[in-house]
């Protein structure tokens, strides 16, 4: 051994490809003459005064990770603390990092002699990672794997996360026995993906499926409405009436919920508490939003003499665990292997740590500088783009309004009929639920 020694991280929820990542990098980093240290639950016993190296770490070898890329979960498990300053929780949008804890995370390191540290998490791990990075001032070179089923972290040339393309496909295998189902029982589902802050899984999961229709934060204001949702949906549910189907999937992000405003606007709404997590989000698990539109779709229906049947489902921690896909597996490789390159690359300036990417077949990293929200100080959120063709070869496929319905006399007769309407009443109701976006056309 060389005397340099790596530790790995794993925070932030789980997402398919974790142990492919560890497999890679270990492998790689012990054939450089590395040692490496695995560091059970994230960041949570490094920052705590309370982190014994028997139980918190384990010495990790060739042969503890030469077959685990198969397996889903993490063998290092993983944890949702941050080095964030939970003080500012609730009270300031700036982050700045809780000195204490990066002390504690850096008297551990150094203790342990760890040299360079690889972090497997999504933004609020890398905002951790950032801290130890910025702190040290290269002292201990930090690179960081980009890892979320929310695709949601800002990488070049628009590359998913890993852990996305698996949790596309076990929600889309999910979603088109759903679609089945609707179809045999004449009923609908509401199904919520995960998403917090971006609507990538729930329109790759919708569109691959060709499910009915597939609604995200991004179509919809900063602040909006369980009734401006609920628009969307209703209007949907009709059109397909007209076009004589009585039964549908729509596929909800979960993020919506966020769009329904503050932390105080939602215990508002649902007439509950909702807690925070470490970092400061509302738990959305908390937030039945496929449950609070169901209920509002059968109360509308209701109230025109229908009975609809409308039954809510969640897609979400049953994607987080499951055993990649080839895909992931090998792009896993990529990123674990490529990581540990770039923490040896000694002409590489990791001062402020980096994040690693997969561009046009090659490793290539990229600053956290180039990664950070100037506003909040934050990790940036990448969204989806709802102007770009694969945002609308989405739309194209789905059932919804569109502004040339209400446009059309035939047609508008024929939805006002449905709805027991009148055709100027129901254009005025629907109107902005059509002209949501931009009108695609619609196919069965």
């Amino acid at each position: 051994m060389n005397g340099k020694r790596l530790a790995i991280i794993v925070g932030g929820g789980p997402a398919p490809g974790i142990n492919g990542v560890i497999g890679a990098a270990t492998i790689e980093a012990v054939n450089n003459g590395m040692s490496v240290l695995g560091i059970y639950d994230g960041f949570k016993w490094l920052a705590s005064d309370k982190f014994v190296t028997e139980r918190h770490s384990v010495e990790l070898r060739i042969p503890d990770v030469a077959r685990v890329h198969f397996d889903g979960g993490s063998m290092l498990r993983t944890g949702r603390t941050t080095l964030l300053d939970e003080s500012q929780i609730g009270v300031s949008i700036v982050a700045k990092p809780d000195d204490e804890k990066v002390a504690q995370v850096l008297q551990h390191l150094t203790q342990l002699g760890i040299t360079h540290v690889m972090t497997i998490g999504g933004d609020d791990t890398a905002l951790s990672a950032r801290f130890v990075a910025e702190k040290t001032g290269g002292r201990i070179r930090v690179v960081h794997v980009p890892k979320t089923i929310d695709n949601d972290l800002p990488l070049p040339g628009g590359d998913a996360t890993f852990g996305f393309n698996t949790a596309r496909h076990l929600g889309a295998e999910l979603v088109r026995n759903l679609m089945e189902d609707a179809k045999t029982t004449s009923r609908w589902y509401f199904v919520a993906l995960m998403g917090r802050h971006s609507g990538f899984l729930a329109l790759g999961t919708g569109k691959s499926t060709g499910a009915t229709l597939t609604l995200i934060p991004e179509e919809f204001p900063e602040t909006t409405s369980i009734q401006e949702i609920a628009d969307v949906l209703e209007g949907a549910m009709i059109k397909r009436k007209v076009m004589g189907r009585d039964d549908g999937v729509a596929v909800i992000a979960e993020g919506l919920a966020y769009r329904l405003g503050d932390k105080e606007e939602i215990e508002r709404l649902l007439g509950m508490e909702v807690k925070l997590d470490a970092a400061g989000h509302i738990r959305l698990s908390e937030i039945p939003i496929a449950r609070i539109l169901s209920d509002e779709l059968i109360r509308r229906f209701a109230e025109r003499g229908e009975k609809i049947r409308i039954v809510d489902q969640v897609l979400g921690y049953m994607l987080r665990c499951a055993p990649p896909t080839p895909k992931d597996m090998a792009y896993c490789r990529d990123l674990g292997n490529g990581a540990v390159r770039l923490l040896l690359a000694t002409s590489l300036d990791l001062t402020g740590g980096v994040m690693v990417t997969l561009q046009h077949a090659n490793i290539r990293p990229m600053n956290f500088s180039e990664m950070v929200d100037p506003e909040t100080n934050r990790t940036r959120i990448r969204k989806v783009d709802v102007k770009s063709d694969r945002y609308g070869v989405a739309r194209a496929y789905m059932i919804r309004l569109e502004s040339s319905d209400l446009d059309d006399p035939v047609m508008l007769a024929k939805l006002a009929s449905v709805a027991k309407m009148s055709e100027d009443d129901f254009e005025k109701k629907f109107r902005t639920a059509a002209t949501r976006i931009a009108d695609e056309p619609n196919h069965e």
